[in-house]
Formats: C-alpha cells, sequence, structure tokens
C-alpha cells in the first residue's frame, strides 16, 4: 500500500476556537475531516515537544464519532506517538481515568458533551487524568491556529497503527473502591437511570452486575443514538419530559432518577413524583456527606453555582475558591491539592479521592450512598442543609438563542454600564468574573453570560422563590430584548 500524500494547502483556512472545554463546531460545517486532522496534528506537535509517547483516543455516540476517532488516531500514530484507540463508545470519566492510569501524556474525546446533536467536538485530557488545563489549551490552540494541510503528517494504515483501549474493568474497580459498595448492596426497592442515548448507555447496569447490587435499576434511553432521542443531551428540565414522566407514574416508589448527558460526565436527577432535583442540590448534598465522613479540604465552585455550597461550606469550616465557568478552572485548584469537591452549575462535580474530573456514574453512586448510609431521600437531606444554612434555594436560567454572536456581544457592551435594578430590586454590587453579574437585594443574583461555542446568551438566576427567580428572568429577558 503507497503512503497517501499530504493534504494540498489552500488558500484560506477555518479558524478553529478552542473554548471552555476544547473546540466544538457543527458537523460537516467546520467539524470535517480536514479540519479535525489540523487539531490532531497540533496536538500530536504538542505532546512530542512535552516528551510524551503514549496517548489515547475515545468518542461517544455522536454522528460519526467513531470515524472521527478512528482519523485522530492516524494523525497521532503517523506522528510516531503509541497510541489506544477505544473500540466503542466510552463515557468521559473512564477515559479520563484510563490517561492515567496507563501513564498517558494525555488524550483526546470525540464529544460535544451537552451541545445539540449536530455538534461535535474535540476535547483533551491531562496526564493527571482530567480536563485539560487553560496552559494545555492555549498550547494546543496556537498550534491548530498556525496549521495548514500541508502540515498534516500524510499516513499508512499498513505502517502506523493503534492498539485498543480496554478500560472498563480497572475504571469499576476504581469505582467500587469511591464508594461504599456494601451499603450499595444493603439498598432495595428501585432506581432509575436514564443515559440520554449518551456514552453511559449499559454502564450502570454492568455495574451493578458485576459488584451485586440488588437495587432493582430500570435503564430509560439505554440505546445509543446520535439524535439523543430528539433532544439535547443535558439533563435539564426541558430535555427531561420522558424521565419526569416516567417518575410521575411508575417511578413514583423509586429512590430517585439519574440522568448523565451525552459523554456521561455530568449528572443530573428527577425525584419520585417528577422533581426536578437541580445540580446545586446535588453539589450540597454531596458535601454535606464527604463533610460528614470526616473528610477536608477546599470547595471549589464556579460562579454559576449557588451560594447554598458556600453557607454550608462555612458552616463546616471550609474554604470556597469560586472560579469562572469550565471545568478546566476546577481542574487547576485540583492539581493545587487540598480540595474536597469541585462542581459547576452544569452538573459536573469531582470528588476527594478520584480523578480530577467530572464523572456522571461516580456521582449517581455516592448519591445511592447518601441515601443508603441516612435511609433518607434526596428531598429531606436538602431541605435539611436549608434548615441547616439558613439559605432557601431556587435557581433557574434562560438560554437566548440569537440569530448571530454580534447581538450577545451587544448586550454584554450595553451591560458595561449596569442598570440601577432588576425587577424592581436594587442592583449591590457587580462581578465580572465570567460575564456580568449582579448582586441585587435580598440575597438574589443574575448573572449574563454568552456561550463560548454558540450564539447563545445565558442568564442564570438563584433568589429565594420560584416565583422570585422567574420574575427577575423574566426582567432579564427583557433587558437583553431592548439592547439586541
Amino acid at each position: 500500500m503507497q503512503a497517501s500524500q499530504p493534504l494540498h494547502a489552500i488558500s484560506s483556512k477555518d479558524t478553529l476556537v478552542f473554548g471552555t472545554d476544547g473546540w466544538r463546531d457543527v458537523i460537516g460545517d467546520k467539524f470535517t475531516v480536514r479540519n479535525v486532522k489540523r487539531a490532531a496534528q497540533a496536538y500530536a506537535d504538542y505532546l512530542r515537544a512535552e516528551g510524551h509517547s503514549l496517548v489515547l483516543v475515545g468518542y461517544d455516540t455522536r454522528f460519526n464519532g467513531s470515524m472521527f476517532a478512528k482519523i485522530v488516531a492516524q494523525v497521532l500514530a503517523a506522528n510516531d506517538l503509541d497510541v489506544r484507540l477505544a473500540s466503542s463508545y466510552i463515557p468521559t470519566p473512564m477515559l479520563s481515568f484510563a490517561t492515567k492510569q496507563l501513564g498517558a501524556g494525555g488524550a483526546v474525546m470525540l464529544t460535544a458533551s451537552h451541545n445539540p446533536p449536530p455538534y461535535l467536538g474535540f476535547k483533551l485530557k491531562g496526564p493527571y487524568g482530567g480536563t485539560a488545563t487553560s496552559d494545555i489549551y492555549k498550547a494546543v490552540d496556537g498550534r491548530t491556529q498556525a496549521l495548514d494541510d500541508s502540515s498534516v503528517q500524510s499516513f499508512d494504515v499498513s505502517k502506523h497503527h493503534y492498539e485498543p483501549l480496554n478500560a472498563k474493568d480497572t475504571y469499576f474497580d476504581a469505582l467500587a473502591k469511591l464508594v461504599d459498595i456494601d451499603a450499595l448492596r444493603s439498598l432495595s426497592g428501585s432506581f432509575v437511570y436514564d443515559a440520554m442515548g449518551g456514552a453511559g448507555c449499559g454502564y450502570l447496569v454492568d455495574f451493578f452486575e458485576r459488584y451485586g447490587i440488588s437495587l432493582e435499576l430500570t435503564p430509560l434511553r439505554n440505546t445509543a443514538d446520535p439524535m439523543f432521542y430528539g433532544v439535547n443531551p443535558e439533563p435539564l428540565p426541558q430535555n427531561l419530559a420522558s424521565t419526569t414522566a416516567y417518575m410521575a407514574s411508575k417511578g413514583k416508589d423509586a429512590l430517585f432518577a439519574a440522568v448523565t448527558d451525552g459523554d456521561a460526565d455530568r449528572i443530573g436527577v428527577v425525584l419520585p413524583g417528577g422533581t426536578f432535583f437541580n445540580s446545586h442540590q446535588i453539589f450540597a448534598v454531596l458535601l454535606d456527606m464527604l463533610s460528614k465522613k470526616g473528610l477536608s479540604g477546599r470547595v471549589i465552585k464556579t460562579v454559576t453555582t449557588s451560594r447554598i455550597v458556600e453557607r454550608l461550606s462555612e458552616k463546616r469550616g471550609l474554604d470556597v475558591v469560586e472560579t469562572p465557568v469550565g471545568f478546566k478552572y476546577i481542574v487547576d485548584e485540583m492539581l493545587k491539592g487540598d480540595v474536597l469537591i469541585g462542581g459547576e452549575e452544569s452538573g459536573g462535580i469531582g470528588v476527594h479521592g478520584h480523578i480530577p474530573e467530572r464523572d456522571g456514574l461516580a456521582n449517581t453512586l455516592l448519591l445511592l450512598e447518601c441515601v443508603a448510609k441516612t435511609g433518607k431521600g434526596l428531598a429531606e437531606l436538602f431541605s435539611n442543609i436549608e434548615q441547616e444554612t439558613g439559605w432557601q434555594h431556587a435557581y433557574d436560567r434562560l438560554d437566548l438563542h440569537l440569530s448571530g454572536n454580534h447581538l450577545k456581544n451587544a448586550v454584554l457592551k450595553s451591560l458595561e454600564t449596569p442598570p440601577e435594578n432588576i425587577a424592581n430590586r436594587a442592583v449591590m454590587s457587580v462581578e465580572r468574573r465570567d460575564g456580568v453579574k449582579l448582586n441585587l437585594s435580598d440575597n438574589a443574583w443574575v448573572l449574563f453570560r454568552a456561550s463560548g461555542t454558540e450564539p447563545v446568551l445565558r442568564i442564570y438566576c438563584e433568589a429565594a422563590s420560584s416565583t422570585e427567580v422567574n420574575t427577575i428572568l423574566e426582567a432579564a429577558n427583557a433587558f437583553v430584548q431592548a439592547h439586541a
């Protein structure tokens, strides 16, 4: 077989934008074979410059994920790197765990996480087994922008091959050590898991069988589906109608329903009866359990996360660090050490004793441990936290899909001079750590933040009741529409 020739240089090239966690674009638009090769070559150059030799590649259930993963593996192998490629879809946290466990220099995960089905992404993992840091992304981003097609290594599959990646057994063993497996075995009744057609499909069923957990597990949307059953694979109420309906009828007696996103690193929960239990509540319950185990360390939260986390941490004598949005900022803190838990509003949570990474499957098992050890449901556990902290929590966000990036930029420009009040609440102070956060009277706040990968402006709000949250969000939306 003759070695293929490098692609011909062209007069122009696409700009690939690396956002808070990698590069994501629409399949067939900017997410093309040509551009994936450029990104893979840039990463190969980075790995070689850092003296790394082993690299892993994985992918989720998105359209043509397997094809793009093979292309990445081929480019990396053509650069004389030792490559291990997942033989099927794989959860992101499993790839992260394997990166650390095998001593790899890094990994590429082909996933767009929670983005809509037309998107795919190129996400990187560091040798420590977690989301790539800002420094890694900057280095790869700079190399990517500098490359043209002629710089991509040609490859001959007969000469440059890759080995299969087998990480399931060791990852499962790590999960079994992270949680109190005996406590999980003591549980009775039923539990629901919704994989949303993503990379978590089948994994919890296998875990329960392997470790003899007799709790009845009902899987929902548990077949891999690149269209994610017609919704965006993000565990938010608007995407969980079928899960909510199940928990309101057949699942009324279940402990809870756990939901993971497209690559299974984020978690959402629906309670018996169909009530959504949001990521802030999950964060607080896990923080509560870990601190009661006698563990300590810093608590890391993004700027969009509820202040009940701060109140609970203060009660337990734990320091809190707030970061911009993006799990890579949490990883930066985790790598410094002495972290008990780190989490973000979108459902990504990392915990002490595991890899510095979000893990929807691990957090699902930890929530089951909370229920097993206390004999209480998640709603009661969170209510106890509200009583302890004196903080009443209600939260929601709006995702405004605009016609172009110029509109979201115009809104943020207008917020350089913030309004004096929102929904008749005085603006007490302004934070600009990430987006524009207006701290309002009576312990409420609203945050305006632009997506780094889509023409979307997100508005986040926390107040003492759902009614107050809705009123503030309506006023914030009116502000946007008046300035867009």
